[in-house]
Order: C-alpha cells, then structure tokens, then sequence
C-alpha cells in the first residue's frame, strides 16, 4: 500500500536549559549547562547530590492552582510542552477533525515523586489506609497523554508507549506509523520526566549510573571524555505535532521538516549494560535507514543518546562505524545531553527537537565539556566539541537506548 508522508508542523519545550523550544535551541547553541545543585530535595547526604532541573517553573502559571494540585510533576511539564507544540502548529480547538487527532505521549517512569509520597506518608501514620484520591491517576504514566486530549478535546488513538529512555522516540513512531496508514491526520507526540527525588536519585546511585562529580557538576555530563563517570540526571518534556503532508498543506501549516522514518531493535543482551559491540544500536540504525529509503550518506547528523557512561559511549561509536563506514568521518555526532543531562523517557523527544531544528537552520549543537581524549574512541570522528558548528544538514538521526536493551532511533529530514 502506498504510506502517507509525514511532516512536523508544531513544536514545544521545556527543559533544563530553556522553558520553551526556542530558549531550549538557543541554550544548545550557546553551550549552555542546565547542572547544579539540586533544589527538589535535600540531596545533602546523597552520593551525587546535583541534577538539570528545569529552572522557574510554577506549575500555577500554566495551570489552575485546583487542577495543577492534582497533577505529578511529569504530566504538568507534559501539558506545557504540548501546549507550546500546539499553539505552535495552530491545531486549537475547530481548527483541526478531533477525531482523527490523536495522542501518544510517554514516560519512562511516570509519577515517581507522588508515589514516593503517598508511601511515606503511609509509612508514617498509624498504618490506617489514608491515601489521596489522585494518587492512581496522578501516578500513571498514560495519564500525561490522557490529559492532554481531554484539555484540547482530541478523540483520537491516544495511549503511552514505555521503553525506558527510548520511550518518546517510540512514542514519535508510533504516531507517524498512525498517521502513514491514515488512520489519523494529526498527532502529538513526546514524552515528559520528573524524577529528581530521593527515590529517583538514589535508585540511579545504588547502580553506579551517576556522575559523582559534586565539585563540578556544570562539566559532570562529558559524553565521550576519557574521565566521564556517569551520566547527569534531567527532567523537563518535549512534543511535536505530527502531520499528514496533505492535511498541513491544505490548511496552510508551516512545516518544519519530515519524518523520514523509525526504527526499534532490542539487545537481548542485559537488563543496564549495552552490546558491547553496539549490536542493538547498530541494528536499529539500519533499520530506521531502511524505513525511510534512505542510504548512510544521507545522514548529516547524529544526535547521539550519548549518556556519559564508560560502557554506552563506546559501544555507540562502534555502532556509528559500523553503519555509516568511511561516511562516518563525514557526519557531525553531538551529545546534547552533555548540556541537558539526561531526561530519561522525556530524552527522545527533546533530543528530536534539536534534530528538527539541526535540519531547519543548517547548525549542529555541540557536545561541551570535553577535556580529556578517550583512547578508545576514534580520534578521527567529528564530535562536536565545545562549540556549535554551521553545515548544510539535509538529514539528521537521533539515538534513544533505554534499560532492558530497547533502541529506537528516529530520521528527520528537509522537507521538499
């Protein structure tokens, strides 16, 4: 049968960095580190006691007081950013079939913080069952997508995908996939995260999997730094406003760029720890090259899940060359979590947003705080580091690899 094509119309962020899409880019243009100290909770006797949260958020000034209180943090940064992606694309109320307008919005954990909560403060009382009435729907992560539809009126698919920290990758794919078969004409996709508590926090310690670099946690994310230790936990939320071609031309809708196509593979290796030959992540680069009928010198750009981790670094790199060959050498690799840290489920999403905008404005982000050459890494690759650089960019890959071995990876190209 013949697909439907895709295009981005609509865009929103916020993030460690920058509460919306364009602060977000700008923040990555500049270099910018959303680390320090942490302020959701006393971290003070914590292992890593820094994170990237999201800086001046009021929940009130996006929400009513009354309906901000019965929402986890997650879904709040959720209905900000799609309201952002909304607004963006113009697909408010009567401008767009309800119906066949849907959403598909993930979390890799969900309302953490709320359970974390209610639990305590069970465990303090007198072991009679006091709980709030919201704890059920605040908690579930499907609940960030439900909200969103019943806020604008959307009736169509609407549901979460979990994988860990590919969860809003697949949540982009699943909701082109949607829309190529025509069963929608319009979608919202991404993810959102909220996770730096004591809980999040020390659940991630007790692996090994965060930086401890308390003294300098602005230069603590390095994704490809001999020194790196871990990666730097984040939180925030991107979506992005999915749209049949035919359905934006015909009402006029400024088009970003294309969704060329996705891929998704599994390791089967190990619950944490990646291929060490980047098997999973070279298998869904291909894959994701595949879908779109696209060849590896297509590709300008990398948009790495480059996590800052000894294992994970590597084993990408081997995956990159696997794929791309003698291109690689001519491909841009950027780790912009090296600025945001790590948003988990919310990663995908955020990171795409930097590859649509890669694509629209010909700059790659950097990767910033390299200051030490891994041995292990071929000197030869264009990283990135340290600043910004200008080149024509008629297609970009993002990466997302979650825990339990699930990769997903996402092409956007030049609309034309």
């Amino acid at each position: 049968m013949s697909l439907k094509r895709v295009v981005v119309t609509g865009i929103g962020a916020i993030t460690p960095i920058g509460n919306t899409a364009l602060d977000y880019w700008q923040g990555l243009l500049q270099g910018v580190s959303g680390a320090d100290a942490i302020t959701l909770f006393d971290a003070t006797k914590f292992r890593t006691r820094f994170a990237c949260e999201v800086k001046g958020f009021d929940p009130v000034a996006y929400l009513d007081r009354k309906e901000a209180r019965k929402l986890d943090r997650f879904t709040q940064l959720a209905i900000v950013a799609s309201d952002e992606a909304i607004q963006d694309a113009k697909i408010g109320a009567g401008m767009v079939d309800p119906d066949r307008t849907g959403v598909i919005f993930s979390s890799g954990i969900g309302g953490l913080v709320t359970f974390q909560e209610e639990v305590i403060n069970y465990a303090k009382g007198d072991g009679t069952p006091r709980f709030n009435p919201f704890f059920i729907p605040k908690m579930i992560l499907d609940i960030a997508a439900g909200q969103i539809s019943m806020r604008h009126g959307f009736r169509g698919p609407n549901f979460a995908v979990v994988s860990a920290c590919a969860s809003s990758t697949h949540a982009i794919i699943e909701a082109s996939h949607y829309i190529r078969l025509g069963k929608a004409d319009v979608m919202v996709a991404g993810g959102s995260e909220a996770v730096i508590s004591d809980s999040g926090v020390a659940g991630f310690n007790a692996m090994k999997a965060l930086s401890e670099r308390n003294d300098d946690p602005k230069t603590a994310s390095r994704p490809f730094d001999k020194d790196r230790d871990g990666f730097v936990m984040g939180e925030g939320g991107g979506a992005i406003i999915l749209e049949e071609l035919e359905h934006a031309l015909r009402r006029g809708a400024r088009i970003y760029c294309e969704i060329a196509g996705g891929g998704a593979t599994a390791d089967a290796h190990h619950i944490t720890a990646p291929h060490p030959e980047g098997l999973g992540a070279l298998n869904v680069m291909r894959a994701t090259l595949a879908d779109a009928g696209m060849v590896p010198e297509d590709i300008d750009y990398i948009n790495v899940h480059g996590t800052s981790t000894p294992l994970g670094d590597i084993a990408e790199t081997k995956a990159i060359l696997g794929v791309f060959g003698d291109h690689s050498y001519r491909l841009n690799i950027s780790s912009t979590k090296s600025m945001t840290g790590h948003l988990l489920g919310a990663a995908g999403a955020v990171e795409a947003i930097a590859c649509i905008l890669s694509v629209v404005h010909n700059i790659v982000p950097p990767t910033i705080n390299h200051h030490t050459p891994d041995p292990e890494l071929d000197p030869n690759l264009n990283f990135t580091f340290a600043e910004a650089q200008r080149r024509p960019v008629r297609a970009a890959l993002s990466n997302t690899f979650g825990f339990g071995g699930h990769n997903a990876s996402v092409i956007v190209r030049k609309f034309a």
